[in-house]
């Protein structure tokens, strides 16, 4: 078959396999042409003769075995490290420089431009340099026309989104840590080319469940089952700090594989893991979220993987009774809420968020949920089983009731009145209508709410916190109305929350004096940076679950496609900066695993909807029933004067 017969075949749709499975593979010294000119003469109209493959091991036509990290350009992937290299779902392209298509209307020239060494570069961008703009934008037209180039560009994309996840399918397994063999976890970030590491060479909890989630959507649950066991290993190691012990049941942020010479033997090594419980962690915070997160991910194991022996092992169960102990323990807080320190969550720094932040307590909601789902029915849990359901009550009116802000609630706000001392008072927390911020009003849309950032007395942080919101919608602690409400504000303010990159941490930025006052002046998390309103990618794949479960998975895949578009050319960053995250974070580490996993969850739950269900949880029927009770008859009420014998049982 002729070049230009078979070029018109493929534009005719007559070979549809456009890219084919190829292992980039090798560690050789041989270089390759990745920079190429695509010159446009006017003697001819063109066809497009062939589609240049992203990277590949190339046949002997080429001269090549292997090649290494050639750069992502149109339709290309990256070099990860130098141990290891990609394989894409790409096909080879025959050398044809000074080829032509005799179809009477024009020529494509493939020229290689030079060769480049690719033991050491990478990321280098193919260029496509036409010198009649016009003409091919008329010749597009015409394609356009007869369908050919819209198959042609479409296919191209497929191919293009195929070897992205690829590329994040590799990262997520060079980041994999192991223990005494066996895989343990992942590290938070892999940058070969980053010498400061400071703790990222560590696995953390909360980073490692949207890699833990991946892998057992992709049906690997070893990994998964190994972290479920080992973390809990280190639940009661005794550290302490300034002389002091953590709390028993608390779990660590974060641990670290090390090897370390064996007792009474200097020649002989062992492996041991090291735990940080926040002694070491900059600021010395207690990672509330890490427990929460680790019953969260123990339950989605189990849905996953049919595999409930883990969640039945007696080890386990004392692991979760030692957890809610821990979260439900008495203390001098009057709020069914979690009463947490600054900085003791996703957002580590200093940001104001310290009291009773919406993410802990949607965190918080949803480990109460799945424990109660697991623990096992038995005489010694009875009473931490109705202290289980009687705050779970207790929380979601809390939070449903006073948490809850859209333009009417905003209102009744503005026209409270202060100092109210009754059982019945409106204005229970005292809330000072000129609290209300001025970008607020403005903000707000005539259609859709949020759940505001904290809620204390005298104090309300009307911030928009995107991972509480979410999580809310995800595990049932917002009602459905008010969870479509979130969806319908985060679409109407879609250029602040998402913008050039998904998804803001948070809405809207401390700035000036508000920012050295709460922040302390924070260098890093300056205005629409990291904590401080900085756009992070791994918050895709909470966003899909909660838009999935609302039956709403166009809004996330509108995201993702967002993200796409700059994740592998920006080599995966850890966040982004300013205010329609233009920039990489300028602290943000590189190849950052759970802005990869949650890229490739997110794929994964959109082409399967279904698989979601591992992660949310429907409203309780007897939680439903108890809060129509909370509702019609305030339990405050009765130490009024009228007494009311109504009661609920859960």
């Amino acid at each position: 078959m002729g070049t230009s017969e078979a070029v018109l075949q493929v534009l005719s749709g007559a070979n549809p396999l456009l890219f084919n499975s190829a292992t980039c593979s090798g560690n050789l010294d041989s270089t390759f042409p990745s920079r190429f000119l695509y010159k446009y003469t006017k003697k001819r109209v063109s066809r497009y003769k062939r589609l240049f493959n992203c990277s590949s091991t190339l046949q002997s036509d080429l001269g090549l075995n292997r090649l290494k990290g050639l750069g992502y350009g149109l339709s290309g992937c990256r070099e990860v490290n130098s141990l290891q290299l990609l394989s894409c779902k790409c096909q080879q392209a025959e050398s044809v420089s000074g080829l032509t298509a005799e179809d009477g209307n024009g020529t494509w020239f493939v020229d290689s431009a030079k060769k480049l060494n690719l033991n050491s570069v990478a990321n280098t961008p193919n260029i496509l340099e036409f010198q009649n703009v016009q003409q091919v934008e008329q010749e597009k037209k015409s394609f356009t026309s007869n369908g050919a180039a819209g198959t042609t560009i479409d296919s191209v994309s497929k191919a293009t989104v195929d070897c992205l996840e690829d590329e994040a399918w590799n990262l997520l397994r060079d980041s994999m840590v192991y223990y005494c063999g066996s895989p343990i976890g992942t590290i938070a970030a892999n940058d070969p080319t980053s010498s400061n590491v400071l703790n990222y060479d560590q696995v953390f909890i909360r980073d490692f469940i949207p890699s833990g989630i991946a892998f057992l959507l992709k049906g690997e649950y070893d990994i998964v089952r190994n972290f479920i066991l080992h973390t809990l290993q280190l639940q009661s190691w005794e550290k302490t700090m300034d002389c002091h012990s953590p709390g028993q049941g608390l779990m660590p942020a974060s641990f670290k594989v090390r090897t370390v010479p064996l007792d009474g033997d200097d020649s002989a090594t062992e492996e041991v893991l090291d735990p940080d419980f926040g002694e070491a962690a900059i600021g010395r915070v207690a990672p509330v979220d890490s427990g929460l997160w680790w019953i969260i991910l123990l339950r989605a194991y189990g849905k996953c993987s049919g595999d409930l022996s883990v969640q039945e092992r007696i080890d386990v169960q004392t692991g979760i009774k030692m957890i809610l102990k821990l979260c439900l323990a008495d203390g001098f807080d009057m709020f069914p809420t979690l009463l947490v320190t600054d900085g003791s969550c996703m957002i580590d720094r200093r940001m104001g968020i310290h009291g009773h932040p919406l993410e802990i307590q949607a965190l918080f909601y949803s480990a109460l949920l799945c424990a109660r789902e697991m623990l096992a029915p038995e005489d010694g849990s009875a009473d931490l089983i109705r202290a289980l359901n009687n705050r779970l009550v207790a929380l979601s009116f809390h939070i449903r009731e006073y948490y809850w802000i859209d333009l009417r609630k905003l209102n009744e706000i503005y026209r409270y009145k202060t100092e109210e001392y009754s059982y019945d008072a409106v204005n229970k927390f005292n809330i000072y209508p000129d609290q209300i911020p001025p970008w607020l009003v403005e903000w707000m849309p005539n259609k859709g709410g949020y759940l505001i950032g904290n809620l204390q007395p005298a104090h309300m942080d009307f911030r928009f916190f995107s991972l509480g919101n979410i999580w809310s919608i995800v595990n049932g602690l917002a009602t459905r109305d008010q969870s479509h409400a979130i969806l319908d504000l985060m679409e109407a303010k879609w250029a602040d929350l998402v913008a050039d990159m998904p998804l803001k941490i948070c809405y809207p930025a401390l700035e000036g004096q508000e920012w050295q006052i709460i922040t302390g002046s924070d260098p890093k998390n300056t205005s629409w940076s990291y904590h401080n309103a900085g756009s992070w990618p791994t918050l895709l794949w909470q966003f899909t679950v909660a838009c999935i479960k609302m039956n709403r998975p166009e809004i996330a895949a509108r995201a993702v496609q967002v993200a796409e578009k700059r994740l592998s050319r920006d080599k995966w960053p850890e966040y982004y900066d300013t205010k329609r995250a233009r920039f990489i974070g300028k602290k943000a580490q590189l190849f950052q695993t759970w802005s990869i996993a949650g890229y490739l969850v997110s794929k994964i739950l959109l082409a399967d909807p279904s698989a979601a269900k591992i992660l949310t949880t429907e409203e309780d029927s007897e939680l439903v029933n108890a809060f129509s009770c909370m509702i019609s008859a305030n339990p405050r009420r009765k130490r009024g004067r009228k007494n009311l014998n109504q009661t609920y049982i859960v």
